[in-house]
């Protein structure tokens, strides 16, 4: 039998760095509204309890997947995504492209917004799927590093190319075969997640801030300089800037980043560490430059005229939220037909026009030319070819590297 990875209870950082996740990071990202995450936050905050008590109990099976998919019969699939990830109507009450993958397949989805962070939603699922049950989830989207666990855990079905033609031929080159799943054999991007450095013009006097080396050395940005919470996309930037590839980073690199950082700490050149509330004073001017994600980017630049990006000489960082179909999934056959739905270029234009995210469909730039002209030349949702060859993505790491690399950063940002 193959072996996989065994999880492990989470460490104090760990559960620190979740949440921070829920209250700045990853589930406050924005995502048009941030009214509608608050009651899902508290609900997963409360959650957190338990975990830290109890730990997560080891795994007993890796390599149950499904026996039988009842997709045929049952028109139905069951659908978890994050907190505002997908197009609504202004009215709240209506979700367009799902409702017409409905019309058009005969398929109902339950559409469920109750993955509020990686490490949160892994503890909700994984007694079942250590035990080989059904989630009750035939579609989930989790972030890349968390997606690289649980496909080593032996959790994830592999995909049939044969109900994927859309996606096989229209997945961006540049999300196309990562190395924590080669070949996309499990799962398909949703979007991209840049991280960036953005800076408000009108504070730094005009000057351009184009490097972490300007940000964390420059003086007449000191003490209004911001780097994220989220420890893949600040140390990932920091790394590149050392000429450093996050993709192959060792224990000695992260060391020496973390220890960069702690410079920019000690000489107070860095103002704080934040999550999502960084937008807020980047707009004002209170944070001249910082590391931003392009997705809030996009939406301060449509209100303020002062706010600038650049990607970095070095390159910039590009996570990716995944969709995938958890072990014993009853309906496996319909889930891979709504992956392939969006992967139509009209499907993911509509997608792309309301999120503001990059969009890993190759033909959607047209498309979504027909719906907004300025976000279908915006390199932010559409990358152009300079900005996917400089993109970067942290390599996934394994328990103790994840508790240790964790601690380390938890200890740099006071959190």
């Amino acid at each position: 039998m193959e072996h996989h990875e065994q999880p492990e209870p989470f460490s104090a950082a760990e559960l620190a760095a979740m949440r921070r996740s829920m209250t700045t990071g990853r589930l406050a990202m924005t995502r048009r509204s941030l009214l509608r995450a608050t009651g899902a936050m508290a609900a997963a905050t409360g959650g957190l309890g338990a975990l830290a008590g109890c730990g997560i109990p080891p795994a007993s099976r890796t390599d149950a997947g499904s026996s039988t998919d009842h997709s045929a019969k049952e028109k139905r699939l069951t659908f978890s995504n994050w907190t505002e990830y997908i197009d609504v109507t202004d009215d709240g009450k209506h979700r367009p492209t799902l409702e017409a993958f409905t019309k058009r397949t005969g398929i109902a989805v339950k559409y469920t917004e109750d993955i509020n962070d990686n490490d949160e939603f892994f503890g909700k699922i994984q007694a079942q799927l250590a035990n080989g049950q059904d989630t009750g989830r035939d579609l989930i989207v989790l972030t890349d590093w968390m997606c690289a666990r649980m496909i080593s855990l032996g959790w994830i079905e592999k995909l049939d190319p044969a109900n994927l033609p859309h996606a096989y031929a229209n997945l961006s080159s540049q999300f196309r075969n990562p190395a924590w799943d080669p070949g996309r054999a499990h799962s398909y991007t949703w979007q991209g997640i840049p991280a960036l450095i953005a800076y408000n013009k009108k504070a730094t006097g005009g000057r351009k801030v184009d490097s972490v080396s300007q940000l964390l050395e420059d003086p007449k940005l000191k003490g209004r300089v911001g780097f994220l919470t989220e420890m893949r996309d600040s140390v990932g930037l920091t790394l590149l800037d050392m000429g450093k590839k996050p993709e192959d980073v060792t224990a000695d690199d992260f060391d020496a980043a973390i220890a960069r950082l702690q410079k920019g700490v000690d000489s107070k050149q860095i103002r704080r560490f934040t999550g999502n509330d960084y937008t807020t004073d980047l707009d004002k001017g209170d944070l001249a430059a910082c590391v931003a994600w392009a997705g809030d980017v996009v939406q301060l630049q449509s209100d303020n005229p002062d706010i600038e990006y650049v990607i970095p000489k070095a390159g910039c960082m590009t996570s990716t939220d995944n969709l995938m179909v958890p072990n014993k999934a009853r309906h496996k056959a319909n889930a891979e037909r709504l992956i392939d739905y969006f992967y139509e270029p009209k499907v993911a234009a509509k997608l792309a026009a309301y999120i503001n995210y990059v969009c890993p469909v190759d033909g959607v730039r047209e498309e979504l030319a027909k719906i907004d002209k300025e976000a279908a030349r915006n390199p932010l949702i559409i990358p152009d070819e300079e900005m996917a060859e400089k993109s970067h993505s942290f390599r996934a790491l394994n328990a103790k590297e994840s508790k240790a690399f964790s601690e380390k950063f938890t200890r740099l940002t006071g959190a």
